[in-house]
């Protein structure tokens, strides 16, 4: 389980897990997923859905599945719909995300005109997080910008892959920047045209 939502449960949280109590942990987890969610299987790992009433509200890679294991099938319409668009998606179909409901509910209004400007990048196509200051009529914000662009709770489907920086340069990517460069990839994106960032940034 990443540290970002281990972090959700336990305020405190440090390096060592040992001095909790790992069954209240679980517990903790099963009640953030509920029973509207869903694992769903990459070509690049996998990631793990959550529905809350009638959106999706959360989706992260999951690499580390220590505390809870979400089911494989989906369990609501909505769940099947969101798996559909993926299953096009990852077959290279030109998707458009904005079909499935999404709703963040914990972030700020900055973060949320952050969240939405980025919902409405096109497939195949990049914008920088300059581009995404100016549309939220912020254009000196560009760090607050990247540092939204970074907490975005709703991966691929809010698709932050596609933000990158003025100079060319592909960015960080919360995923991990192999990940961002395979979602790029599949798009058709034309990859080899980013500036790699260099060891260390």
């Amino acid at each position: 389980m990443n540290k970002k939502l281990l972090k959700y449960f336990i305020h405190d949280f440090e390096e060592n897990l040992d001095t909790y109590d790992k069954k209240i942990v679980s517990k903790s987890f099963q009640d953030f997923y509920g029973s509207d969610n869903l694992r769903y299987k990459l070509p690049i790992g996998h990631i793990d859905i959550i529905q809350t009433r009638s959106h999706i509200s959360h989706i992260f890679f999951n690499d580390d599945s220590r505390f809870y294991e979400p089911p494989f099938t989906p369990q609501t319409e909505l769940l099947r719909r969101t798996k559909d668009i993926l299953d096009l998606y990852f077959d290279g179909e030109p998707v458009d995300f904005r079909e499935i409901p999404v709703k963040i509910e914990m972030g700020t209004d900055f973060q949320n005109s952050v969240w939405d400007a980025i919902h409405r990048i096109p497939y195949g196509e990049v914008r920088s997080y300059k581009w995404i200051a100016e549309q939220i009529g912020s254009p000196k914000a560009v760090r607050a910008v990247g540092s939204a662009t970074g907490s975005n709770p709703i991966t691929i489907i809010i698709p932050c892959h596609r933000v990158i920086r003025s100079n060319g340069n592909l960015g960080g990517y919360g995923g991990g920047l192999e990940r961002k460069r395979q979602l790029l990839s599949l798009e058709g994106y034309p990859i080899e045209m980013l500036k790699q960032p260099r060891e260390g940034s």
